[in-house]
């Protein structure tokens, strides 16, 4: 690229032509060159004689002098402060420090891969948003503290002769206080309350046994062997905890092994983890047990039909179960899941069957806003489920709170057409006995958390 070049240099060369005929002054500057050179034209016409020329000079000198003043008597203006712009000129001229002050840029498009960069369980766990959240692990937290203090007052307070009832309605109300939310008001108990029915199984009733309405009231006996199930949420987020209570030290073999499983479990548990090795491992701990009762010595058997579980928001069965026996599932435990880590012990055959009675209810995830059924009542009852339970398994009592009445034939409705699942309890063989522990552990980047451990167990 070029230099551009001025004109009046082009034509006279550097000092003018040599051999041009014009006159030149004394000086050698051609005669009123300076005229044109200072800028005043009218001055002069290149002819006339010495004198006149020599007054045009003068007069030309004058009206340079003062052109010069006026000239030096002119103030600068005052720049005026620009503001820095926010938007491009046109043409681009801006900086664009300027326009994108925050230094923050446009981003390009982002494409997928054609192939996998990730494997699926970095998908899964990027897909877990929870752990971003900074309030997950405080309301967890909060909520396995007040299973701690509740627990402690049952511990400390229930004695053989109390009603089943009364202790599920006391460890209801506990947990209800101290969150501070009765649950009364429509959506309230999905902010935080029970997350799922108290569950009191007395020997060999192994899980899913809950006080309700119009049962044959149940009385605690020095003789049983008391499994208390009970869970505690927060935003969703359940805390599953369990223990076993006896009155008599003959079970206490019972409680020690079926406590050593889980430990073991826990133990074990952790991410990358293979689920059947967690399973084994129970399995060889809790077989190592005996416990002698009546003169008669039993193996404590794991319950086959019953598994450990992971727990996803407001679902207290997230879809990875851990048996209690050796199995060849090679799924593994991942980063930031959660998991209840729980065992069932059993001096009878290890299996279960439904027992009579329903313990609970609950709703699919997949569940419609609304239903239309035969029955009004049932359409009413289940805008009243779905606005207070969601997904979280409930029981009779707490529709009774709600002042729901008369809504057997609405429930039996939903429960027939399928939008609802009812929970039955579980037992072994009757004369048997069992026992089970059970704590909420999440796997996190560098340990994992036993958010429900205690001073107890």
């Amino acid at each position: 690229m070029g230099a551009k070049v001025n004109e009046d240099e082009k034509n006279q060369g550097n000092g003018g032509d040599p051999s041009s005929g014009t006159p030149r002054s004394a000086g050698g500057e051609v005669k009123g060159a300076h005229l044109a050179r200072d800028g005043d034209a009218s001055l002069g016409d290149g002819g006339g004689d010495d004198d006149d020329d020599d007054d045009d000079q003068e007069a030309g000198s004058v009206s340079l002098i003062e052109t010069d003043k006026k000239k030096k008597k002119r103030k600068p203006r005052k720049k005026k402060n620009k503001k820095s712009p926010t938007t491009q000129s046109n043409p681009p001229r801006v900086p664009l420090s300027d326009v994108f002050a925050s230094a923050e840029y446009p981003k390009g498009e982002l494409q997928d891969y054609t192939t996998a960069r990730t494997t699926p369980e970095e998908l899964r766990f990027r897909g877990r948003k929870h752990l971003e959240d900074p309030e997950f692990l405080s309301d967890y937290r909060k909520a396995a503290e007040v299973h701690r203090q509740v627990r402690h007052w049952v511990q400390d307070t229930v004695k053989p002769g109390w009603a089943l009832s009364d202790i599920a309605n006391g460890i209801e109300d506990g947990v209800r206080a101290l969150l501070g939310n009765q649950g009364l008001e429509t959506g309230s108990a999905l902010r935080s309350g029970m997350g799922f029915p108290t569950g009191l199984c007395l020997n060999h009733q192994v899980a899913h046994y809950t006080p309700n309405p119009g049962q044959k009231p149940v009385v605690l006996q020095h003789s049983d062997v008391m499994k208390v199930d009970f869970g505690v949420h927060i935003n969703g987020w359940i805390v599953d905890s369990a223990f076993t209570m006896s009155f008599d030290p003959v079970y206490d073999s019972l409680l020690d092994a079926v406590k050593d499983a889980t430990n073991t479990g826990i133990k074990t548990a952790g991410i990358d983890v293979r689920i059947c090795d967690v399973s084994a491992a129970i399995q060889e701990t809790m077989e190592s047990y005996e416990v002698e009762i009546g003169g008669k010595s039993y193996p404590v058997k794991p319950v086959r039909t019953l598994s450990a579980h992971d727990i996803k928001q407001y679902h207290i069965h997230g879809g990875k179960s851990i048996p209690f026996v050796k199995h060849k599932d090679q799924t593994k435990m991942e980063e930031g899941e959660v998991f209840a880590i729980e065992t069932f012990g059993s001096t009878g055959r290890g299996r279960t069957k439904s027992d009579v009675g329903i313990y609970g209810y609950g709703l699919d995830t997949d569940r419609p806003k609304h239903v239309s059924l035969p029955f009004a009542s049932a359409n009413r009852l289940y805008k009243v489920i779905r606005e207070n339970f969601g997904t979280i398994v409930w029981c009779r009592r707490y529709l009774e709170r709600l002042g729901q009445e008369k809504y057997l034939a609405g429930l039996n409705s939903l429960v027939s057409s399928g939008v609802l699942e009812p929970y039955e309890p579980l037992a072994d063989i009757k004369g048997s006995y069992s026992a089970q522990f059970e704590h909420t552990i999440l796997l996190r980047e560098s340990a994992k958390e036993i958010l429900s451990r205690g001073s107890d167990y």
